[in-house]
């Protein structure tokens, strides 16, 4: 097999050599050139100030973004046969998968009719969108759907669509890489596969063939060192590491990792962390490929052949780490100190969840809660009576309740507890109790509660779950169940003891709340823990126990055994993990993938080359985004401004689907392909600060009659009067998600230039992407300081010779002449713009 052949510095950061592969491998002359690879070779003195192209070896969708996408697809081919074109023509460049995951709306809630009757409610619900979607993976090229019901785009895109290395073609290799419209797209730096979200138009041009844009980046070295501690779980791990991260000001910038610790981390850890980004503001966060992840291709399905041929092209690419070797490691902007030796792990209470209590301090902290003043924290029990011992009679035998005792004990598989590792954990160290000869005191109610049927599959493929059950943890459902105080009561006998005593009892749960008396109303302290620890604790019985100097209990022979005697090693966790956890994973969602779903199977869609428009349709609705295939009007002519302001009623929305029954109306996002909709939803919110209007409304003032109207009813009259349009905005325009319809609503509208003191850098790109000029104030000027009242009529001039960020003026009908910045990064941003935008200039080449 062949690869693009290239050289790389070994001090380039491997994120680095990937763009520079896709540059070299893409170079023609014209959308990526000669200078572009070299820039990137360059990266050390060029970070942060040149922007270089990128092209991703695919994409992918969820289906709220997804749904205009392949709209526009199929209006573009309407616009090509219209042109004179062949419509056959127009099909997505780039590989596309799109998983339609965002459909399902939660109608019942009770078990066991919820699953069924919710997706018998999406398939009639959305059945417009769906046979939209079926009829796209007919016709286009390039283009696969994977039906609702399979799995979340993220989880699908890491777990089956994700290649590594690519070899579609024949004989042709090359790294994965991808864009997506979702922010976990970066889920897949966890694999080694260079990926992150984008805006749906940049998507689209991507779709088409055009490369990203980006300034060159800086990237931040995360180096890991140390050894995990015995008793922290991955939550713990990836918390830490992203509140590290977040402290040392990653915004904006590549994070890669490396040093002795990640070798310790699993791809279920790594995954998590690069899910993290938009936490600590990083563009990805990103793990080369190393011995970790050919062990987990291995077992996520990778045949041998498949395996030998990624590890060799990536090792001859110099795409592979090998922590055992002694090659130089590369040059970072920064580098980012964290010890997993300092990572310790945690438990929150005993009344509030921000209340963090290292695990190693459990013993002290609850003595300091007795002794402080009842509160957030305190107890306030008087000395005298903190060691006060009340004996109970239970089930035959004589116990002692004191403070601290343990008498709830619940593993839920809950938020970020739903991490298999920190599940197996628990099972592992129930496995190991027993062999121990370790029980849970009768009295204790015990509770596991999987969040799904995988993870109570998982636990009985790994033969774990028959130890939990011999502990007392006995599966009662798939529901909240102990979080929401939803469990049996104490035996009578306990719930005496405590009252009589005036005991201060205590429950440990893996949930996410734990307020004073939630639980039970005489269990006053609660604390959340990892499910391995809530095991530990209802084994020792008390959570006033040293962990590291007091044993648990006595085992077989009388023997002490000590938390550090039973505790699952990450290594056995990882064993257990990759071929337990995730082959079955793999194995059912490649079993789902291929029978497909019945509902999906017998849904039916037209094969026309063309889509046959429903004009009665409040779903899918062919935009005018490609009617007349030119470029841009001319600006000099003079605008007047929509609105002007610093930046859910959807009035003319609702008045438009007036003719639906409430239950019809489905989910705003679910109509993202009715640009009827969505135009009527820009600049619709509420909060709406225009300054025409004086107080937030989704209004404006058309000029020319000095009414005051709707956004959209006013954006009509202009347009039928032939009158373009501006925006003027404060700071930061665009902020904010859904920057697809955010450009492509204005644009609908009439808007054909925005002026503003600063944009959010996702929205200005997408600005340009559907042919809106996007210009900024010259620093210190606002419409304010310049004396705009918004009510003249603008004229901007454009010379013949734009070039980035050039000073262009603007004269207003009063006489002021002011000047703005042209916020064009590169001149093929400036082609894009005077061809109308990105769709429009790739559409022109099917002509």
């Amino acid at each position: 097999m062949g690869s693009v052949p290239f050289l790389t510095s070994d001090t380039l950061p491997y994120s680095i050599r990937v763009l520079f592969e896709s540059s070299v491998r893409n170079c023609d002359g014209f959308l990526v050139k000669e200078t572009d690879a070299m820039n990137i070779l360059d990266w050390k003195t060029k970070q942060n100030y040149v922007e270089v192209p990128f092209c991703p070896a695919r994409v992918v969708l969820q289906d709220f973004t997804g749904i205009p996408a392949m709209v526009d697809f199929a209006a573009m081919r309407e616009a090509v046969r219209n042109a004179g074109g062949d419509p056959v023509k127009v099909n997505p460049a780039c590989p596309t998968d799109l998983t339609v995951d965002h459909s399902l709306q939660i109608d019942f809630s009770k078990w066991p009719e919820t699953v069924l009757k919710n997706q018998e409610m999406e398939f009639g619900r959305n059945r417009e969108r769906l046979q939209f979607f079926k009829w796209s993976s007919k016709v286009f090229e390039n283009v696969s759907i994977i039906p609702p019901e399979t799995g979340m785009a993220h989880q699908v895109n890491l777990e089956y669509l994700s290649r590594v290395v690519f070899d579609d073609v024949k004989d042709f290799l090359h790294p994965d890489s991808v864009v997506g419209t979702d922010s976990h797209t970066t889920m897949v730096n966890g694999l080694g596969i260079l990926g992150w979200g984008v805006g749906g138009i940049e998507t689209e041009a991507v779709m088409l063939g055009m490369p990203l844009t980006l300034t060159l980046p800086e990237v931040v070295g995360c180096e890991l060192t140390g050894t995990v501690s015995p008793f922290a779980t991955s939550i713990d791990i990836v918390l830490s590491i992203t509140k590290h991260l977040r402290q040392a000001d990653v915004a904006g910038k590549f994070v890669e990792f490396f040093g002795s610790g990640v070798s310790q981390l699993s791809i279920a850890d790594r995954t998590t962390i690069a899910n993290m980004c938009p936490e600590y503001g990083a563009i990805l966060s990103f793990f080369p490929v190393d011995n970790v992840t050919l062990k987990h291709l291995k077992h996520a399905g990778f045949d041998k052949a498949k395996l030998e041929v990624t590890e060799a092209y990536l090792k001859a690419v110099k795409l592979f780490r090998d922590y055992e070797s002694s090659s130089r490691e590369p040059e970072y902007s920064q580098v980012v100190q964290v010890s997993l030796s300092s990572i310790i792990p945690y438990v929150s209470g005993p009344k509030r969840s921000q209340d963090r209590v290292a695990v190693n301090n459990m013993k002290s902290d609850f003595q300091a809660c007795l002794n402080e003043k009842s509160g957030v924290k305190g107890f306030q029990i008087a000395a005298e009576k903190q060691n006060d011992v009340v004996p109970v009679q239970y089930e035959g035998n004589e116990y002692k309740l004191s403070h601290g005792c343990v008498v709830i004990a619940a593993v839920i598989s809950c938020t970020n507890n739903c991490n298999p590792s920190v599940m197996l954990a628990a099972g592992l160290l129930a496995k190991k109790a027993v062999e121990a000869g370790l029980m849970v005191k009768p009295y204790i109610r015990t509770s596991l509660s999987p969040g799904s049927g995988m993870v109570t599959h998982y636990l009985s493929s790994s033969g774990v779950l028959p130890y939990l059950s011999k502990l007392g943890f006995e599966v009662v459902g798939y529901g909240c169940s102990t979080c929401v105080g939803n469990m049996a009561p104490l035996p009578e006998a306990i719930r005496n003891a405590i009252k009589q005593g005036d005991i201060i009892a205590c429950g440990v749960l893996s949930g996410t709340k734990n307020f004073e008396g939630r639980l039970c109303d005489c269990v006053r302290a609660n604390y959340l823990a990892s499910p391995p620890l809530v095991v530990a604790y209802a084994i020792a019985g008390t959570v006033r126990i040293d962990f590291d100097m007091e044993p648990l209990g006595t085992g077989f022979n009388g023997k002490n055994i000590y938390l550090r005697d039973i505790w699952p090693t990450r290594q056995e966790l990882h064993t257990v993990e990759e071929e337990c956890v995730i082959s079955s994973m793999f194995k059912e969602l490649k079993e789902k993938m291929e029978k497909g779903n019945k509902r999906w199977n017998l849904l039916e869609a037209p094969e026309s080359t063309l889509f046959p428009w429903d004009l009665k349709s409040t779903y899918i609705r062919c935009p005018s985004f490609f009617d007349k295939l030119v470029s841009t009007v001319d600006l000099s002519t003079r605008l007047y401004a929509l609105c002007a302001g610093n930046g859910k009623r959807i009035s003319k929305v609702g008045c438009f689907l007036e003719q639906l029954t409430p239950r019809e109306f489905n989910s705003y996002g679910a109509r993202r392909g009715n640009d009827a909709v969505m135009t009527r939803g820009t600049f619709a919110n509420i909060k709406l600060l225009n300054k025409f209007i004086g107080k937030p409304a989704p209004k404006t003032v058309h000029f020319p009659s000095g009414q005051t109207l709707d956004v959209f009813e006013a954006a009509e009259l202009y347009q039928k009067e032939g009158i373009p349009v501006i925006i003027l905005a404060g700071k930061k325009y665009g902020l904010g998600s859904s920057r697809d319809w955010a450009a492509k609503g204005p644009f609908l509208l009439g808007v054909k230039a925005v002026l503003a003191e600063s944009y959010e850098k996702v929205h200005r790109s997408q600005l340009i992407g559907i042919g809106i000029a996007p210009l900024q104030f010259r620093p210190g000027e606002n419409p304010s300081t310049l004396g705009l009242t918004g009510r003249e009529q603008f004229s901007i001039l454009f010379p013949p010779d734009l070039s980035p960020r050039m000073t262009l003026d603007v004269k207003t009908s009063t006489g002021k002449v002011f000047s703005v910045i042209a916020l064009f990064e590169n001149n093929m941003e400036i082609t894009l713009y005077k061809n109308g935008g990105s769709l429009n200039f790739v559409a022109r080449r099917f002509l």
